[in-house]
């Protein structure tokens, strides 16, 4: 439990216990419960209890209202309810979409929490070869053996926190998945461990590609012989049968023995089918991929490489590229390599080509202020911001990226490009095309196709690219810097925040919610939106996008914490209507769009739009004060911060 623990206990108390509580979850500012009978809480007592701004019922939730640490008290109340995090908030209904963008969606949930640390290992591994091949130390030194731990750590045992993953994915006790993981790299399972005690038993499947040794049998069937260490499929599929099997003994097992009897069974069926069928058909059917893919490759490296290159940048659009993420792993992890799917890194070059010739090309000033940090995050391996900001409404520089990925990722195809190691992005990525013996042979390809790729978009650009006054005007759409009128010292003057929509201006008392309007969650104003788009009102970053994106959490450049709410009590639509342009972490100029959104939907479901702009570290500052107008316009100042 946290510091929050005797806050949390009180409320789980005065809502009737644990008994009376049906599911929770919670927004920026809120814990919203279900509750079974809401005359069995203790409404005045929650209301003046410390650590709780104020009560309301909407919807049927039972909102209490906690403040910006409500992710804190929410992480200590769980416990208390018996609840799994990640598995009260929708994770029931059925997923939607075709058979294919449920795959995409479940492979990019069960790797997206753990794609960040990936890198992070990875760039530690790759620098420590660097080092090592420049002779900074040598390979025997206890500095190396520690740097290659943190590097190797994860990839050595990603079953474990693939199995944690995706578990959470999949609705199952996420420690369940955590110790699925952590069987199927115990060391007696490994394909060593099962062939150290002498010849094989017999071989199963000889003379095909799924030729497999048999050193052990379970009561006689026979125990294909499998190292799952550093593996990605085997170990999602044996969790998704463990969810089938949790749900289907939670249905018959008494409540009074759940708490061990359903994860006891849940493993002793789950294990033995897994290592017996699951992981080798899984891994059987890696194999396949792998074969067909490097049929194709065989045929054509180069076709190979220059389709990678030329589709990239379209998956990335559509997320698709998610879909292809579990290969490269896969790839890196069984092979010591990938080089099917690397072709892409020409592509980032491409993008950040192509905004830089757009930089030098342009008359239009407001392109020129987009394109230099859109061409450095570029390079750094972002390249969202310019796909979306830039080419896709200018379109010609997007065809041209295309293309330019098309021939870079041909090339890399020709060359037998390749990546040793996971880890980095953009020219983070450069350590990891080291060979593993030192040599810079990979290396230098790798320099010299991102060289071709850039001219060949950055020449191609220059000469085709023309200004075009109304797509320049869509660029400005779709980015929404601040309106004509607002000054370049307004853009960066740190006492005003503009406004985020165009609208109507409402103060705060005046909305349709009490614990906005008392003003206790932060000072600011409200407007009542004309169009379904919101845009950075301050450069910051943005701190908080909660994942049913009606509310945006930022903190300006200069210090000031910034929550937009979009319409009221809104976190009920999970999402529907909504579309996110940014993702927590990104760092935002102002006038950028972040999220769109369908006022005629979301009226339709009967929510009103009013809309809180709040300064909520207000206790920093002297006083805010909002605008007198009473329309505004996006960029227009809405509210004066003074220090």
């Amino acid at each position: 439990m946290g510091k929050y623990e005797n806050l949390a206990k009180e409320i789980v108390k005065n809502v009737g216990g644990k008994e009376n509580v049906s599911s929770l979850t919670h927004c920026i500012t809120r814990l919203r419960f279900k509750l079974k009978d809401e005359g069995k809480a203790n409404d005045d007592v929650i209301k003046n209890m410390d650590g709780v701004v104020t009560l309301m019922k909407s919807g049927g939730q039972y909102q209490v209202v906690i403040g910006n640490h409500v992710p804190e008290v929410y992480a200590d109340v769980m416990p208390l309810l018996g609840l799994e995090e990640d598995t009260v908030s929708g994770a029931d209904d059925a997923p939607s979409g075709s058979l294919f963008d449920r795959a995409i969606d479940t492979i990019s949930g069960i790797f997206q929490p753990i794609l960040g640390i990936m890198a992070a290992c990875g760039m530690v591994k790759g620098l420590n070869a660097l080092f090592v091949a420049i002779g900074l130390y040598t390979d025997t030194c206890g500095g190396y053996l520690v740097l290659n731990a943190i590097g190797d750590g994860l990839f050595n045992f990603l079953p474990l926190f693939l199995g944690y993953t995706a578990a959470k994915k999949f609705n199952l006790k996420p420690m369940i998945g955590l110790v699925i993981g952590a069987i199927m790299c115990y060391p007696t399972i490994q394909n060593s461990a099962l062939s150290a005690g002498g010849d094989a038993l017999y071989t199963l499947f000889s003379g095909t590609i799924f030729e497999s040794q048999v050193y052990t049998t379970f009561f006689g069937i026979p125990m294909i012989a499998m190292d799952y260490t550093g593996t990605v499929i085997p170990v999602i599929f044996v969790v998704y049968f463990a969810s089938k099997c949790e749900k289907f003994f939670n249905k018959f097992i008494p409540d009074l023995v759940k708490f061990f009897f359903v994860p006891m069974l849940t493993l002793l069926i789950t294990i033995p089918i897994g290592l017996l069928v699951i992981g080798p058909v899984a891994t059987f059917g890696s194999t396949i991929i792998a074969e067909a893919v490097m049929t194709v490759r065989n045929a054509s490296p180069m076709l190979a490489g220059a389709i990678v290159g030329l589709t990239w940048q379209i998956l990335v659009i559509f997320g698709l590229h998610w879909g292809f993420i579990p290969v490269y792993i896969n790839n890196i992890m069984t092979n010591g390599y990938d080089n099917v799917m690397m072709p892409f890194f020409a592509c980032t070059f491409a993008t950040s080509a192509v905004v830089l010739a757009i930089f030098f090309k342009t008359k239009d000033k407001h392109l020129r202020e987009m394109a230099l940090p859109n061409f450095i995050s570029g390079i750094f391996g972002v390249t969202e911001p310019a796909i979306y900001g830039i080419l896709l409404p200018l379109k010609k520089p997007f065809v041209i990226s295309c293309i330019a990925g098309c021939i870079g990722g041909g090339f890399y195809g020709a060359f037998n490009f390749r990546k040793f190691m996971m880890g980095g992005m953009g020219i983070f990525e450069f350590p990891a095309m080291i060979e593993p013996d030192g040599s810079m042979g990979n290396l230098i390809v790798a320099v010299a196709g991102v060289v071709i790729t850039m001219i060949i978009a950055f020449a191609a650009t220059m000469l085709i690219y023309k200004d075009d006054s109304k797509k320049n005007a869509e660029v400005r759409e779709n980015t929404d810097q601040a309106a004509e009128s607002v000054t370049k010292s307004s853009l960066v003057n740190a006492s005003e925040i503009v406004s985020p929509m165009n609208g109507k201006v409402l103060k705060l008392e005046e909305i349709q919610d009490d614990a906005f309007a008392s003003g206790v969650l932060g000072k600011g104003a409200a407007i009542v939106p004309e169009d379904g788009n919101v845009y950075a009102p301050a450069d910051g970053e943005i701190s908080a996008l909660f994942p049913t994106l009606h509310a945006i959490g930022m903190k300006t450049d200069a210090g000031a914490e910034l929550l937009i709410h979009i319409g009221l009590d809104t976190v009920q639509l999970e999402g529907e209507g909504f579309e996110a342009f940014v993702k927590q972490g990104d760092h935002v100029k102002q006038g950028q769009k972040l999220v769109s959104f369908d006022m005629d939907f979301i009226k339709g479901k009967g929510y009103c739009l009013e809309t809180p702009v709040l300064i909520t570290n207000m206790d920093d500052y002297l006083d805010i004060l909002e605008t007198d107008k009473e329309q505004i316009k996006t960029g227009e100042v809405l509210l004066n911060i003074v220090k």
